[in-house]
């Protein structure tokens, strides 16, 4: 079994032209930059940084985001060589496909889908909760829970996938514009809190910078990360009692912070649909990776200014309103409360938008099944879009999915390591392709990402490593059953796409 073919990147290049499949060019780098901004910063801006202070770091989060952010943007440049080469709808799926091989390309395509479906769904559940939050600060007397026949179901999250799917059908221009407006409030908001909190800000909170290593039940509220099931991997793996803070701390608050920075490989998705892309890509990705880097550690530094991790570490599910509310500034719980609202929002879309490109690239090579890749009169996959905002609400709406929110840290991370490897891989394959963008260092830079990456993989819990492993299995279950041979690369199609769009340049 060829399980390791590999398409070329002329192939690849031919496939976006086939009739009835194209997508059509109307990005430009700053709708991707927006684009990045958008699905990076959203509620957990406002959380995620405090829970790595409180549970995992103490004030060294500031360094636990600098690593995560470091290793993400390392990853980021990867991505940017390869958008620049191979400017198709697929993202690291596609890369992949045309270096280490078929059966690699489908794992992570895979990871891929399990990322954006389950990031798609949570952050749709949690903008109802907070929507209703919001609702309930201000005073209104609104909400979105009903019951239906004694199922209780929150309609928000139909809501906000309903409105952003009818968007993404008439044109990814339409949906980036309106994201884009979105997305620019949302940023203001976020620097206006950060400026309103460094006047709280005392220098005596920082004061032990990195805390002594202990063990993780030692610390109130801190049960989610103790316990064999939710210890990181590495220390299960070598026996180590479960701690927190100390460099251990760090590195698995690096490790969590990480899902601050997923989003990126959702733009490279959009690399087909963008004009001049061997420019705009590379520096889309560029621009918003540097704009995410610095609002995450303003917030970081207020956060863990205002008020000392160990009281943050007393809350039951601290956050950066929760640092406000310690120093009586309880008024900026509503702008943060809307900041979230609005944040959530904007992230939607563009996993709406990620999921949709990598189920259309994966079908439209056969993996699965040709016609989810069919695309209309607006040059977007109407029916797929369509489909794909059907399953994203009702598993939101129906469901209780927060556990699996760290399969999409483990999915991202997997996806960044191979990209990562495929560089040099690449290069010895094709050094004649031209290269808008190169990734400096070659080879032992992109070796030593990718191990980065591994290594907070390996920082993750034994649970989401036990959830992964069973996602696999289901996919290779439907790569065997179906994808292997239906696979167009194998049945030779790929070769006659591209003999025919090469005589028509020919003739043409």
């Amino acid at each position: 079994m060829q399980l390791f073919r590999t398409k070329s990147v002329e192939q690849t290049i031919a496939e976006t032209g086939e009739e009835g499949r194209k997508l059509k060019r109307n990005l430009t780098w700053w709708d991707l930059s927006i684009m990045g901004v958008a699905v990076a910063v959203g509620a957990g801006i406002f959380s995620v940084g405090a829970q790595a202070a409180a549970f995992h770091a103490g004030p060294a989060v500031i360094i636990s985001f600098l690593i995560a952010g470091i290793v993400c943007g390392a990853a980021v440049m990867c991505y940017a060589e390869f958008a620049s080469m191979i400017p198709v709808a697929g993202s690291a799926y596609t890369f992949t496909y045309t270096t280490v091989g078929e059966i690699m390309a489908w794992i992570i395509g895979w990871d891929l889908i399990l990322e954006m479906l389950m990031a798609g769904s949570v952050i749709s559940k949690y903008w109802g909760v907070y929507l209703n939050d919001f609702m309930r600060l201000m005073g209104w007397g609104l909400n979105t829970n009903i019951t239906i026949g004694g199922f209780a179901v929150d309609v928000a999250p139909i809501i906000i996938v309903a409105f952003f799917t009818v968007l993404l059908v008439f044109g990814t221009k339409i949906g980036a514009r309106v994201d884009g407006a979105m997305t620019v409030l949302k940023i203001a908001i976020v620097f206006f809190v950060v400026i309103v909190g460094f006047f709280y800000v005392k220098a005596s909170n920082f004061t032990p910078f990195v805390p002594p290593s202990q063990p993780a039940d030692s610390v109130q509220s801190s049960a989610a990360v103790a316990g064999a099931m939710g210890q990181p991997l590495w220390q299960w793996a070598t026996g180590m009692t479960p701690s927190i803070y100390g460099v251990p701390g760090i590195l698995s608050g690096a490790a969590l912070v990480f899902f601050a920075f997923i989003g990126f490989d959702v733009v490279a998705t959009a690399s087909e649909e963008t004009k001049d892309p061997h420019r705009n890509v590379p520096l889309g990705i560029g621009v918003g990776m540097a704009l995410i880097i610095v609002m995450y550690m303003l917030v970081a530094i207020v956060t863990t200014g205002m008020v000392s991790y160990t009281d943050l570490a007393k809350q039951d599910s601290p956050s950066l309103a929760t640092a406000f509310e310690l120093v009586g500034a309880n008024w900026a719980a509503k702008i943060i409360s809307f900041g979230i609202v609005l944040g959530l929002a904007t992230v939607v879309m563009v996993l709406l938008l990620g999921l949709t490109r990598i189920v259309f690239a994966m079908s439209r090579d056969g993996l699965l099944p040709r016609g989810l890749s069919k695309t209309g009169k607006h040059g977007t996959p109407a029916g797929l879009q369509i489909g794909v905002g059907v399953v994203v609400a009702l598993v939101a709406a129906f469901f209780d999915i927060g556990v699996l929110s760290d399969m999409v840290n483990i999915g991202t991370l997997s996806a960044f390591t191979l990209v990562a490897i495929s560089i040099p891989i690449m290069r010895a394959k094709r050094p004649d392709l031209p290269r808008a963008f190169k990734m400096p260092g070659n080879p032992w830079i992109p070796i030593l990402i990718a191990s980065a990456n591994f290594w907070l993989m390996l920082n993750l819990t034994v649970l989401t490593w036990i959830r992964f492993v069973v996602w696999l299995a289901v996919g290779f279950a439907i790569y065997f059953g179906y994808g292997y041979w239906h696979a167009r690369l194998g049945k030779g199609d790929l070769t006659e796409q591209l003999s025919a769009e090469t005589n028509k340049e020919v003739n043409g």
